[in-house]
């Protein structure tokens, strides 16, 4: 008997591999913040706890509203002129938004462990950045 040939290849399929258990990553070590995110969520707080508006910030502050609002989201580093003009807006000095900076950049990083050889030291004094 005859079997006649079929125009089709026969496919066999594989098996896939069997799966390796992956192997857990380490966690990343935590990233230290941003100074633009701690300026512009200094800004942001500060806004919102007097009830204002960007509007009503930027147009005292002499900024552009997109401008403000990307400060706040920490998308833009300002200059230390738009700095002061935004925290005047808000009836803060230079120093105290940057301040208000700092203490947050410590609340922060409090957390993360330090190596034994640089001892902790609370700072006591005021930075100020141009």
């Amino acid at each position: 008997m005859i079997v006649p040939l079929s125009d089709q290849a026969r496919v066999i399929p594989l098996r896939p591999a069997p799966a390796r258990p992956a192997a857990p990553e380490p966690e990343p070590a935590p990233k230290e913040p941003l100074w633009r995110d701690l300026v512009g969520e200094v800004l942001r707080r500060e806004r919102q706890e007097q009830e204002r508006t960007l509007k009503d910030v930027a147009d005292e502050a002499r900024i552009s509203l997109p401008y403000l609002s990307e400060i706040e989201r920490g998308r833009k580093e300002a200059s230390s002129e738009v700095l002061a003009a935004a925290a005047h807006a808000l009836g803060l000095g230079l120093g105290d938004l940057l301040s208000l900076a700092h203490g947050e950049l410590t609340r922060r990083t409090a957390e993360r462990r330090r190596p034994a050889a640089v001892p902790h030291r609370p700072y006591q004094g005021l930075c100020l950045a141009a």
